[in-house]
């Protein structure tokens, strides 16, 4: 391997972390929520490498693109690419569309693969169990790492440790899926059974080259997908039919459980998927009681529950090891035994052809927000916030008007082909069939009360006249 060849993260960030309903949802997973700091877990994730590895590769959702990269331009976190997946298709073939396109700017570098939505406490231990297994990734090992566990989970997959490779490193005796409770007991006690994480460390050629032997239809599909991958603005879109005629497969059944390069490298690094309720529970400062509360909370003889209270006061009296989790639109009530069953109210959610598992009531958009505060048969009140400088698409609606208050910030107002400046206290009127605009030309948030009304006032009633022009600028 090239000495100059740098380390590229690979950030996945796909999937829906349905078990943390309702704070996660569809459109706005776990991987964007701030869940452990005042950070989200995409952008922990993206500062875990800084100064250690080049600018990394995010592989993510289209319908999430906005929200990634407004994320990292939070952080002032650059890319080498915001990849967009048409459909999600799993970690083997996300990853090697990230190894085809570093080879084609790197010559053969290395690949630290990491889930954008775990918890890594202790960085120091995890970037310097990365430097350690560096060497056995540079020798062409396939490596993952095993975190140390302290206690018998049964929520996670493991990884038994063969022959020792190296200082760190062991190769991998097998894969074991989640075991039950005796049998995750029967690993601790044996001493050479690692969780499996997730993350791995390879040479790009490597992981194609076992794929190729291992999985080569996703090979394939993914080269096509690549091929024929279009820029849109930050953003590369892949093609849509190679990708959706992928196989939809993770590394491990793909490539790690076959191949007879694996090597595991043991981490002890304060590591958490925070797969679920509790287990966002278990990295949560505590009182003196053992609960964990965020938000408005007051209670009385409870002990050991859980509270995220975002919107209003949440109250408990003589609870014990109970999770309830407000939202604007939702409130979850569960035993912290039973959270891992919280995707049977998503799967109901979906059946009964309800919208709680798609989104929030609040929306973001890359101009800003939507909150739809109440809404009847033929009205709603939405609250909008538009950040400095941008604005919302040129657009009418066949169905309905619009009345604009201003209640703080100044708002540049296009009607037709009149224009007018509002500040805060004035308003105005949007009558049906207007071709309109919002736009914020200050330098503070613009926020305005919008008054609906008409005989439908769905989403789908917006024709757009213009593609958005400004920077922050999208379909409302």
């Amino acid at each position: 391997m090239p000495a100059s060849a740098p380390l590229i993260p690979v950030l996945l960030a796909g999937g829906s972390g349905s078990r943390l309903w309702p704070l996660s949802r569809q459109l706005n997973p776990k991987q964007f929520l701030p869940l452990t700091s005042d950070r989200t877990m995409l952008q922990e994730t993206a500062l875990r490498l800084s100064g250690m590895a080049a600018d990394p590769i995010l592989i993510c959702n289209e319908e999430h693109r906005f929200l990634a990269a407004e994320q990292l331009r939070g952080i002032g976190a650059r890319t080498q690419s915001i990849v967009l997946e048409p459909v999600g298709r799993n970690t083997a073939p996300a990853i090697a569309v990230a190894a085809l396109k570093a080879l084609q700017v790197h010559e053969d570098p290395l690949l630290i693969v990491l889930a954008a939505d775990h918890l890594i406490q202790n960085v120091g231990a995890f970037r310097q169990a990365i430097e350690k297994a560096l060497p056995l990734a540079q020798d062409g090992r396939l490596v993952t790492f095993g975190i140390v566990p302290d206690r018998p989970e049964t929520g996670y997959g493991y990884i038994q440790q063969g022959a020792q490779l190296g200082e760190v490193g062991f190769e991998v005796a097998r894969f074991v899926e989640k075991p039950d409770r005796s049998t995750a007991e029967g690993y601790i006690a044996s001493g050479d059974h690692l969780w499996n994480s997730g993350m791995f460390l390879f040479r790009a050629s490597d992981y194609l080259k076992e794929l190729e032997h291992h999985a080569p239809e996703i090979a394939v599909a993914c080269r096509r997908a690549l091929d024929g991958a279009v820029a849109d603005l930050d953003f590369l879109r892949l093609d849509r039919a190679a990708f959706e005629a992928c196989p939809a497969v993770s590394i491990d059944y793909a490539v790690m459980e076959k191949t007879t390069r694996a090597a595991v490298v043991p981490l002890d690094a304060g590591w958490s998927d925070i797969g679920s309720w509790s287990a966002l529970f278990d990295v949560r400062a505590k009182d003196a009681d053992g609960n964990a509360f965020r938000g408005d909370v007051i209670a009385t003889a409870s002990s050991r529950s859980f509270v995220e209270a975002d919107h209003r006061l949440v109250a408990l009296v003589g609870t014990t090891d109970l999770v309830v989790i407000e939202t604007k639109d939702a409130v979850l009530v569960a035993h912290k035994d039973k959270v891992q069953d919280v995707r049977h109210i998503v799967d109901a959610i979906k059946a009964d052809g309800r919208r709680e598992h798609l989104n929030h009531r609040e929306l973001y958009r890359p101009w800003g927000a939507i909150d739809t505060v109440d809404r009847g048969g033929r009205d709603a009140v939405k609250r909008i916030t538009v950040k400095p400088g941008a604005a919302m698409s040129t657009q009418m609606h066949h169905h309905r008007a619009e009345h604009w208050i201003v209640v703080k910030g100044t708002a540049k107002v296009t009607i037709g082909d009149h224009e007018v400046t509002l500040s805060e206290n004035q308003s105005t009127y949007i009558p049906v069939g207007e071709v309109h605009r919002l736009e914020n030309p200050g330098v503070i948030p613009l926020e305005i009360i919008e008054i609906q009304t008409g005989s439908y006032l769905g989403e789908d009633d917006i024709v757009r006249f213009a593609p958005p022009k400004l920077p922050g600028d999208d379909d409302r």
